[in-house]
């Protein structure tokens, strides 16, 4: 038999949904952070360039410390006593010594943190320093430590010139304010042919302006005693007056010429101060005693002297002060320039002031 035929299902009508296959998903690449510019590289010699103007200004630095602290040990430890004088003395120098060595260590540190800043950073620092302790040390209130230290290192010389620039202190000290004046106001139609002198010949004019006042007082005349115009040129040597007619384009002077009379001055002072070595007191001694009795030098061979303050025991017939007259106008014309006025030496902390500016061709001049 046969067997009924089971029915089949009817197919369904409805489409078959088909799936579509599978995309996978493209990775996009990871952008990549942009790299670092490289930083310039530095030349060798701008690194020697920065590190030699750091070295300077780090040596700067400590000579302007060291001759503030030298000079004001010296002031403090003033003596020959061992134990209160030179022992304490002594053992600050070797205190400085150790205290310089720690500041470098300290600065070799430092300058680490600095580079890491700015590479110019401790060039610049350096630099600083030694320009701010170098006019810190210039200020008129050092004056008396600056002395103290030439002292220390000049010895006797210099102790020696530090008494007679306080004659000169003196002697300025003791002009009458009124007459001081009328010779600074007299000196002003002179001052131009004075200046051009000493600069033809490397003297600071202020010097020559005191050897005309002490001269003449800047009234040129011809004097007894053989003097002659604004300096009283008497006898010069012959080879002063071949320099000076040089520099002049001149072949004939005339001491009555005031142009050249301050020529002959100028080359006159030059002469003698290289005679002498370049001793400021011995130079204006030589140029007012000129060639009478042999000259200065002669003078002290004679007598076996070597220096202002050994000679001057044996110029009782010749003008031992004249040095000191000249250096005090001198320093009057110095204060009239920086100041324009003349100072009373005795009025509140002039004395100081005065000093500070110092005298010409002797003391440096601290106001520049």
């Amino acid at each position: 038999m046969n067997k009924p035929l089971t029915p089949k299902a009817p197919k369904s009508t409805e489409a078959k949904v088909v799936s579509a296959p599978k995309v996978k998903a493209v990775k996009k690449p990871a952008q990549k952070k942009p790299e670092p510019k490289p930083k310039p590289s530095i030349s060798w010699s701008y690194r020697l360039l920065l590190i030699a103007i750091e070295l300077l200004g780090l040596a700067m630095t400590a000579v302007f410390v060291i001759m503030m602290l030298l000079g004001y040990s010296a002031s403090l430890f003033t003596g020959t006593s061992f134990f209160a004088n030179l022992l304490p003395f002594a053992v600050g120098v070797l205190a400085l010594i150790v205290a310089m060595a720690g500041i470098l260590i300290g600065w070799y540190q430092f300058r680490k943190w600095l580079y890491s800043k700015q590479l110019l950073c401790p060039a610049i620092l350096s630099i600083s320093m030694a320009l701010g302790t170098g006019w810190y040390s210039m200020q008129e209130q050092f004056s008396p430590i600056h002395a103290h230290f030439r002292t220390l290192v000049g010895g006797k010389q210099e102790a020696a010139k530090v008494t007679i620039a306080h004659q000169v202190y003196a002697a300025y000290r003791r002009y009458d304010a009124t007459q001081l004046q009328t010779m600074v106001q007299r000196a002003q139609e002179y001052n131009a042919v004075i200046n051009e002198a000493a600069t033809e010949f490397g003297l600071d004019p202020a010097l020559l302006q005191g050897v005309a006042a002490t001269e003449s007082s800047f009234l040129p005349r011809n004097s007894s005693d053989g003097g002659h115009g604004l300096f009283q040129i008497t006898q010069v040597p012959k080879v002063v007056v071949e320099q000076a007619g040089k520099r002049l384009a001149e072949h004939q002077m005339s001491l009555h010429n005031h142009r050249h009379n301050a020529f002959l001055a100028a080359a006159t002072l030059k002469y003698y101060l290289a005679e002498m070595k370049g001793d400021l007191f011995l130079g204006l001694l030589a140029y007012n005693i000129g060639p009478a009795n042999g000259g200065l030098r002669f003078i002290m061979q004679q007598y076996g002297a070597t220096d202002f303050v050994t000679i001057q025991p044996y110029l009782q017939s010749l003008p031992r002060d004249y040095p000191i007259r000249v250096l005090s106008y001198a320093l009057a014309f110095r204060v009239w320039h920086k100041e324009g006025k003349l100072l009373p030496y005795e009025e509140g902390s002039n004395a100081l002031h005065i000093q500070h500016i110092g005298i010409p061709g002797l003391q440096e001049d601290f106001l520049g």
